[in-house]
């Protein structure tokens, strides 16, 4: 059952980065260079690889109790990111991720920009366009197969899974010659989004010293309260929203107020912090904090054996429902009144 679920959870995860990848390099080549999009490419894979070398070893020797306090955290939060998200495009307070206009507003970019040669690259901008889209998207499937496999202790399975779907991903992306926009990506997210949550529960309890009944099995439970949890709140949200296409010609404009101007190398501190900001924690940063607050708080209790399991996927679904509420606001201000006076 665990080889199952690993294998389809780092199978789900890598094609859906695998494929908003493929979007990027496919435009860079595009509208580009295909040499240079390549270089970038492999440039982007070699620092993959480093990473890899450098930190998996450490992730490995690091003892389980701790392992799994970590990972779960981590999987937990970034799971949810993707779970929140899911729900919101699935209630239709989110506009559905379209790897064609993707793809299209990419191409238009890459045509307007200036070629420029650098370090034996003949067109920079495809290079670092590539680049940039392997390494981003990459770094989530690394962590995913450094954290599933080394918990599960079968990174090789985990390696198996994720070349799988980077491989079927981008044989289908070069034999139709364009973004796998059929592929129900928002689907293969909700389903991602509820195997890391429910993964991230069972291991981050088990490493604040939780109990669960069944043993491994509570995953299978944790699954579907998940499902059925997220289902539930996509349900009732839509049905409060109403007609969707009306509710997204709602969202308030933001005040044009002029961005500051910062000094290059300010600019690109900043952006590097906001990159890994945003990889860790999300949009939501009260998510994080409430999931690593219960983490003590289910230590606290682990002493009362039997007593302290339900903890963690209580507060994550107050959290969830906290979060979803607060992002309905920020993106939908007047949809109650839109409501109340049709």
């Amino acid at each position: 059952m665990y080889g199952f679920a690993l294998f389809l959870s780092v199978f789900l995860a890598t094609a859906v980065e695998a494929v908003e990848a493929l979007t990027i390099v496919l435009a860079a080549g595009t509208a580009r260079d295909w040499k240079s999009a390549f270089r970038g490419v492999y440039a982007g894979f070699a620092l993959l690889a480093v990473i890899i070398a450098i930190f998996g070893p450490a992730i490995s020797r690091a003892p389980i109790s701790v392992l799994r306090i970590i990972v779960g955290g981590l999987l937990l939060v970034f799971g949810l990111q993707w779970l929140r998200k899911a729900i919101l495009r699935a209630s239709g307070y989110k506009a559905l991720h379209d790897e064609e206009k993707i793809f299209q507003e990419e191409l238009k970019s890459a045509r307007a920009a200036k070629k420029e040669s650098r370090i034996g690259v003949d067109d920079w901008y495809a290079f670092t366009l590539s680049f940039k889209g392997v390494v981003l998207e990459g770094l989530e499937i690394v962590f995913i197969v450094l954290t599933f496999g080394t918990i599960q202790k079968d990174v090789g399975l985990a390696s198996i899974a994720a070349l799988s779907a980077v491989a079927l991903t981008v044989v289908a992306g070069f034999v139709i010659h364009k973004p796998l926009s059929k592929v129900p990506e928002n689907t293969m997210k909700f389903v991602v989004g509820i195997l890391l949550t429910s993964f991230g529960i069972f291991w981050g309890a088990e490493g604040s010293g939780a109990h669960w009944p069944g043993d491994n099995w509570a995953i299978l439970c944790l699954v579907l309260f998940i499902s059925l949890l997220s289902t539930g709140y996509a349900k009732v949200m839509g049905s409060v929203l109403g007609n969707r296409r009306e509710a997204r010609k709602s969202t308030t404009k933001k005040s044009a107020s002029g961005p500051k101007n910062l000094p290059i190398w300010l600019e690109k501190l900043k952006a590097f912090a906001l990159f890994w900001y945003d990889f860790v924690i999300g949009d939501d940063w009260t998510v994080a904090i409430t999931v690593f607050i219960t983490f003590f708080v289910t230590k606290w209790a682990a002493g009362s054996a039997g007593h302290d399991w339900w903890i963690l996927p209580i507060t994550v679904a107050l959290a969830l429902a906290v979060s979803l509420a607060r992002a309905t606001q920020r993106v939908h201000p007047n949809v109650t009144k839109s409501l109340t006076n049709p």
